[in-house]
């Protein structure tokens, strides 16, 4: 009677959101499976619906998940990929016999087929772009919504390179792990359906609510060495720990390449980190790429691939290394890389890729910088020049723990300088909460180490005094840490563990403890702390340091608190001070545990599929071409506003509550520029002057105000505008309400390309001192557009409301097919009428 009113209960919520086709097990203690369906298909599911005795809801595939269509890179590909590598590299050696680092040959290895090797070795880096055949796509369930409506545009039937689709960004953290995934898909239903209707369609495979991070999953399941992979996320660069080229890109890139198009990106620079020695005590991978971002800072890495190298790169975990690679999206870098080694084989065995591992073991000399170049190197670091733009030395022996923040990844000291730091700069010692895992640390290794110092707390008869969050990266490391123990003993000190997604990473965080405006300090083992980042307070301080560190400080519940030399009281009162975390296994011993039911496969017979986007849907709306620009010059356009200082992806359109709109475009576009600092307002968050009523308003309302009176605008941005992530909308949102220009002392990589993909002009002052000559209510006039070339000076002239006019000189990075796409309107509309002919 009792599996009865279980599956009853169960049954009547699933039709009441219209779930269909349920099937009841005949053993009442197996899983009670339901779905929704709406072409009479596979369908998604409710996997952490949780009812009475902990039955769960699963979907209806009884498939063997490792045999799922799209599941796993396969052998074929990868071989293919190795083979192109091989030829390419053998014609390019024809032309120029130099020696070749590993992040040029995986790019040599990728050129389209219409490259000419004799004009590329002509390029000189930074200064010219190339085009590239990816292997794989991978979109998570925010970006992927307009990367999957844009793809739709082009008509074609199938994707025509793999592609994935893992949602992972619309889960909030709130409560934990089960009812927050049951709440985001009963809050996100409608696009979930969306996104897997179109997944099945188009040949996409799709991960559900709850399978793990994207950048994790794809570690676990595609990331092959020697790849080149490009995602709609800026953390795509964590599968670099794998030796894998993968690179964010804007959704309009993806689309393209998901469309059978090459990718155009600019030649990178090359930066290389040599590392001797090897970690012990406190430090951990972590420390590497915190004390690299401290050199480079947030934009030192622009345009250039990161690559790791010598025999202290060998002495770090696969993981580790992915650790390193994700956060190079922090300092700009187009992507990071390490080589193939010993640690990448083992990883690819544990997680049931043997297959791939003989065949990249059969490659390594594709797979490793030609051996001439660490040899020299170590020899005479003098030698670096003729290989690498910059080189950077770390000793790994004498590597101290870091910590960075707040507000920025590049504000780093070492632990032991942290006490002073807080004291100078006066921020707030008390810890409000801790959180560890995400994307960048939530390895089966970084656990481990994290579960040793609760291991010691434990022993003590002490647990946090903060609360703590854990965030597994994927269900598979999720099973595997329960299995093996590592999260009871960080639920034995007091940690909750969150759902298996980005969550507070991102501004997923729902914290009704902490009230507005009030300052507040957070540790986490985080790859970004942009301000309002984390939980969209721009008062919280978010310092970043790695798991192990981040535990060690909520123990103490200070940020001065030192765990090298500070002591702990113990339970009975005696001082005890914290032994650093024993060596972790990389792997688990007994392998990682299987996952199932996570993961839908294509569809075998696609067109019986229907994309399902309800035409009143306040979630998704289809897209409407970008009308091209009509050849005339841009004439006394008004300044929406000039921003000063930082200026992220994330204070021109934010996420948190605002990512359930990423889908619709209008209803999203009211977010604009809303945590912009604007340079004319003593630093007012937000809002401007609308010089149409002289009103202060916000952004968004200024320039739907400037539409509906027929204006284009302009925003004049500060240094390195647009860093962080790779989100598209930041470029779509001010298109879409009437953007003609930005104007700016500097552009991140991938925000500038997305500008040009939606047709606006991306413009950089010659000299950087004439951002002071705009005021708040000047207009600006753009002039001889028709007369555009590649790398030109265009004139722009200032009308100051005093009757004056000023000229200044700006300058572009278009090339030509990039010139088409503004002169089109947006590359999009290039896409549909090439697909038309």
């Amino acid at each position: 009677m009792l599996k009865n009113k279980i599956e009853n209960r169960c049954l009547l919520r699933h039709r009441r959101r219209n779930y269909i086709n349920a099937r009841k097990t005949s053993n009442p203690n197996s899983r009670v499976q339901f779905c929704y369906s709406y072409d009479g298909n596979q369908c998604i599911s409710d996997k952490y619906w949780q009812v009475h005795f902990k039955v769960r809801v699963f979907c209806m595939s009884s498939q063997n998940s490792l045999k799922l269509k799209g599941k796993t890179t396969k052998t074929d590909l990868v071989s293919k990929v190795y083979e192109k590598l091989q030829k390419n590299i053998l014609k390019f050696k024809q032309v120029s016999n130099k020696p070749l680092t590993l992040g040029e040959k995986i790019l040599i290895g990728h050129l389209d087929e219409s490259t000419d090797f004799m004009t590329f070795n002509g390029l000189t880096p930074g200064n010219g772009y190339i085009l590239l055949n990816p292997d794989r796509v991978a979109l998570q369930d925010v970006t992927g919504q307009t990367t999957i409506l844009q793809f739709m545009q082009a008509g074609i039937k199938q994707v025509l390179v793999p592609t994935t689709v893992h949602c992972d960004h619309l889960i909030q953290a709130r409560v934990g792990s089960d009812s927050d995934t049951k709440a985001a898909i009963y809050e996100n239903n409608e696009v979930y359906q969306f996104l897997e209707s179109a997944s099945r369609k188009y040949g996409i495979g799709f991960w559900k609510p709850g399978a793990g991070i994207i950048h994790q999953v794809v570690l676990e399941n595609y990331a092959f060495p020697g790849g080149l992979m490009i995602g709609t996320d800026s953390h795509t660069p964590n599968a670099g720990g794998l030796g894998m080229l993968a690179i964010g890109v804007g959704g309009l890139d993806a689309a393209e390449v998901m469309a059978g198009l090459p990718w155009e990106v600019l030649y990178p620079k090359r930066i290389g980190v040599y590392l001797t020695g090897k970690l012990n005590g406190w430090t951990s991978p972590k420390d590497i790429i915190l004390f690299v971002a401290s050199k480079l800072t947030v934009s030192g890495g622009t345009n250039a691939i990161i690559e790791y190298f010598g025999p202290g790169a060998r002495s770090v975990s696969c993981t580790g290394k992915a650790t390193i690679t994700n956060m190079g999206a922090e300092i700009g870098a187009t992507c990071s890389v390490f080589s193939y080694d010993d640690k990448m084989e083992s990883y690819l065995i544990s997680t049931g890729r043997k297959d791939l591992a003989d065949i990249a073991n059969k490659n390594k000399e594709l797979l490793t910088p030609d051996p001439e170049i660490e040899k020299e190197i170590s020899q005479n670091r003098d030698n670096a020049t003729k290989y690498f733009d910059q080189l950077i030395e770390i000793n790994l022996d004498e590597l101290e723990p870091y910590i960075v923040g707040p507000h920025t990844p590049d504000l780093a000291r070492p632990i032991s300088k942290m006490a002073e730091d807080i004291q100078k700069n006066n921020y707030l010692d008390t810890i409000s909460v801790s959180l560890i895992g995400s994307c960048t640390n939530s390895s089966y290794e970084d656990m481990s180490r994290a579960a040793d110092i609760a291991k010691q707390a434990i022993e003590k008869g002490i647990k946090t005094k903060t609360p703590l969050q854990v965030t597994p990266g994927s269900e598979m490391i999720r099973e595997t840490i329960e299995r093996d123990g590592q999260i009871q003993l960080l639920r034995d000190i007091g940690a909750n563990v969150l759902a298996n997604a980005c969550g507070p990473c991102i501004g997923q965080w729902s914290r009704p403890e902490i009230k507005k405006g009030e300052p507040n300090t957070i540790v986490t083992s985080y790859n970004r702390n942009f301000p309002g980042r984390n939980d969209g307070r721009r008062e919280t301080m978010n310092f970043i340091g790695s798991p192990e560190l981040v535990i060690a400080l909520a123990l103490g519940g200070r940020l001065s608190f030192n765990p090298l030399k500070d002591e702990l009281e113990a339970s009975d009162g005696t001082k005890f001070k914290l032994d650093p975390p024993k060596i972790a296994p990389e792997v688990p011993k007994d392998g990682f545990k299987d996952t199932v039911d996570i993961y839908v496969a294509p569809a075998t017979d696609p067109e019986s599929v229907a994309v399902v986007i309800d035409k009143n849907s306040q979630r998704l709306q289809a897209l409407e071409p970008f009308l091209e620009w009509d050849g005339n010059d841009f004439i006394k356009l008004p300044v929406l506003t000039k921003v000063k200082g930082k200026c992220t992806t994330d204070h021109i359109s934010p996420a948190g509550p605002w990512l359930m709109y990423r889908g619709h475009l209008d209803r999203l576009s009211d977010n604009l520029l809303l945590g912009a600092v604007n340079a004319f307002r003593d630093g007012e968050v937000g809002k401007g002057l609308n010089l149409l009523n002289k009103n202060i308003e916000t952004f968004s309302h200024i320039a739907r105000e400037y539409r509906k009176n027929g204006l284009k605008w302009i925003i004049i941005g500060d240094k390195n505008y647009g860093e962080g992530s790779s989100r598209e909308h930041a470029a779509m949102t001010p298109r879409y309400l009437g953007c003609a220009a930005v104007i700016a002392k500097s552009f991140a990589r991938i925000h500038e390309t997305n500008l040009k993909k939606q047709g606006i002009l991306a413009l950089t002052f010659v000299e950087s001192s004439d951002y002071e000559k705009i005021r708040e209510d000047d207009r600006i006039s753009i002039i001889d557009l028709q007369d555009l070339r590649p790398k030109g000076v265009v004139t722009a002239n200032l009308y100051h409301s005093d009757g004056t006019v000023e000229q200044i000189p700006l300058i572009h990075s278009y090339n030509d097919a990039q010139l088409k796409w503004f002169r089109a309107g947006s590359a999009l509309n290039i896409l549909r009428s090439t697909e038309r002919v």
